[in-house]
C-alpha cells in the first residue's frame, strides 16, 4: 500500500510564449504613440522657446538703437549686444547663450528689415536652414504672435 497521500497540484500554469509577445507588442505600440505625441509637443515647446528668446533680443536691440541711435550693423550682427563688443553693465547685453536659439543654432538679425520694419530677428529651426516646415519652419520676430 502506498503511504504517499494523492497530492492534487495546485500551481498555476505560466504564460506561453504568444502570449507574452502579445503583451509586448500591445506595449510597443502604447509606447510608440505616446513617443511621437511627446516628441511633437517637445519641438512646440521649442519654438515657444525661440519666440522667447526672439523677444528678449529684440528689447536688447531697441535699447541698442536708443543708446547708440543706429541698429546693429548687418556685419557684427547680433554679437554687438555680446561679449567682445559690449559691456556686461551695458543695458542691452546678451549673454553670449542667448544668442543661440533652442536648437543650438544662432540667431540672425537682418537691418533694415522687410516691408519698411527696421530689424527682423530669425531663428532658422531645427535644420539652421532658411525655409522649412514644422520643426524646420523659420521664427522670426515679425510673426512672434502667430500661432503654429
Amino acid at each position: 500500500m502506498n503511504s504517499y497521500p494523492l497530492r492534487h497540484s495546485s500551481f498555476r500554469r505560466g504564460m506561453t510564449l504568444v502570449e507574452v509577445l502579445a503583451v509586448v507588442v500591445i506595449l510597443g505600440l502604447l509606447a510608440g504613440t505616446l513617443a511621437i505625441g511627446f516628441s511633437g509637443a517637445f519641438n512646440k515647446g521649442k519654438r515657444e522657446l525661440a519666440k522667447t528668446g526672439i523677444g528678449v533680443i529684440a528689447q536688447r536691440v531697441d535699447l541698442y538703437h536708443q543708446e547708440h541711435d543706429a541698429y546693429p550693423p548687418n556685419d557684427a550682427g547680433l554679437a554687438v549686444l555680446s561679449d567682445g563688443y559690449a559691456e556686461p553693465t551695458a543695458v542691452y547685453y546678451v549673454g553670449p547663450d542667448r544668442l543661440l536659439d533652442p536648437w543650438g543654432h544662432p540667431y540672425y538679425i537682418a537691418v533694415p528689415g522687410p516691408e519698411g520694419h527696421p530689424y527682423e530677428i530669425v531663428s532658422y529651426g531645427a535644420d539652421g536652414q532658411p525655409g522649412g516646415t514644422d520643426e524646420n519652419a523659420d521664427v522670426s520676430s515679425l510673426n512672434l504672435r502667430e500661432t503654429p
